[in-house]
């Protein structure tokens, strides 16, 4: 449990009954009001600003359960409430609980962390894989903001370059082709190209890929549901329209989280048809519309039907030109003779033969490419200004061949794009700072 917020002196003498010396590990009796040991723990005292939020921090570790945190718990907010004997004022009338992620808010509100540390944060807590866990600790470790920030600084470079040639008009354009302002300019896009790269894998890492199976009933969705996670988590039988509404898991491939949904089998409705069928159906709809890829399941057993290859199609209608969709054949194994088309996998969901291919398909679908090296983690709105970032710069880099009469534009390019790297770290001005600060105590555990 830890209390944060300036001057703990007068609590920590109320809670272990001496001063402690800072940043040491101090064992002995947590008391309650009457002097009585709530129990035997740990007291360390961080000094401001050399603490997790940058504030006098009391950090109390106890032994496990809720009822002894609970009565610790108490215990602060009751210290934190009495008159002290020497001075006769309260100790810490606004001692309050603290917020949801509170601690980490005032260390990014207190320059401890950036705002894509302070995500990261959230991001180790969230990971689902041991990928994703290593990738977040190193964004908490400030790799991904240093690699950032690196850019920002050539950034604010170029920009005074171009800034100084204002000043100075007669030196303007030969001035800038001596400091190579082009080549400098296309080396801090190729610079962010490959960082944008890096960031979509640590973003696939953090959020993971949404894949949806759809197809007719009984095509093999729920078996190959099954055979991706390794259990049984939907009911497979012959009968048509067993699944009628979606079903979920999240798998790993290569580290990266999948969500896969399984759907109820899409058919043509109408008035007379089951009415929990066609709700289900509505809704592999609505999930095929968000999903980053859909695996669109074919049954190679009944390839040639009429009334199956009907059905094929009015469903390839509804998907056509959809470049998220992933064709694989089901069902090998009964139909060996028969082959998917070139764009197509071959599968079975009883056998897992083909499994491996599908897996690889889906990370290439989802742009992944894995390296010896865990990435950073990151986040699609990282991605995306990085990517404004890079467009700034490029057309940076065009105006450079306009002359004197753009310079100005370009200095706003380059400020554009600095200004979109700002947003990565969380760089806010001084009123959004001061509302966003809470008030000036906090505990929680």
């Amino acid at each position: 449990m830890r209390v944060s917020g300036p001057d703990l002196g007068s609590l920590i003498d109320a809670l272990i009954g001496r001063p402690l010396a800072p940043r040491v590990a101090t064992y002995g009796p947590l008391r309650d009001a009457r002097g009585h040991p709530i129990d035997q723990g740990l007291a360390l005292h961080f000094p401001a600003p050399h603490s997790y939020t940058g504030e006098d921090v009391l950090e109390l570790q106890a032994h496990g359960g809720p009822v002894v945190l609970q009565l610790l718990l108490a215990r602060c907010l009751e210290a934190a409430a009495e008159t002290e004997l020497r001075s006769g004022r309260i100790r810490l009338p606004r001692l309050r609980l603290a917020q949801p992620g509170e601690f980490t808010q005032r260390a990014f509100l207190n320059g401890k962390l950036d705002l894509a540390q302070a995500e990261a944060v959230a991001d180790l807590i969230d990971a689902s894989t041991e990928a994703a866990a290593r990738g977040a600790g190193r964004s908490l470790a400030g790799e991904f903001s240093r690699e950032v920030g690196a850019l920002a600084e050539d950034l604010v470079a170029l920009r005074t370059l171009v800034e100084a040639t204002l000043d100075f008009p007669e030196e303007e354009i030969e001035f800038l082709k001596k400091a190579d302002l082009r080549g400098r300019l296309d080396r801090t896009a190729a610079s962010l190209k490959s960082l944008i790269d890096r960031t979509r894998q640590g973003a696939l890492l953090s959020e993971g890929m949404r894949v949806v199976l759809a197809g007719q009933p009984n095509v093999g969705k729920s078996s190959l549901l099954n055979a991706l996670a390794g259990s049984e988590l939907a009911i497979v039988t012959p009968i048509p329209g067993t699944t009628r509404d979606k079903i979920g898991q999240t798998i790993q491939i290569e580290g990266v989280p999948v969500h896969v949904t399984d759907t109820a089998g899409l058919r043509e409705t109408n008035g007379a048809s089951d009415e929990v069928e066609r709700i289900g159906i509505a809704r592999s709809w609505a999930e095929i519309e968000g999903a980053d890829a859909v695996i669109f399941l074919h049954d190679l057993t009944r390839a040639g039907q009429a009334a199956y290859e009907a059905g094929e199609a009015a469903i390839a209608r509804r998907l056509s030109g959809d470049d998220r969709v992933l064709h694989v054949f089901n069902k090998c194994d009964a139909a060996p003779s028969r082959r998917a088309p070139h764009d197509g996998l071959r599968l079975s969901a009883r056998t897992a033969e083909g499994l491996d291919a599908l897996r690889r398909a889906l990370l290439e679908r989802a742009g992944w490419h894995g390296s010896p090296e865990s990435p950073f983690i990151a986040r699609t709105r990282h991605v995306n200004a990085l990517k404004r970032a890079g467009e700034h710069v490029i057309t940076a880099g065009e105006l450079t061949t306009r002359g004197d009469a753009a310079l100005e534009l370009l200095a706003e390019e380059l400020r554009l794009a600095h200004d979109a790297l700002g947003e990565i770290t969380g760089r806010i001005s001084a009123d959004e700072l001061l509302g966003a600060i809470f008030s000036r105590f906090c505990i929680g555990k």
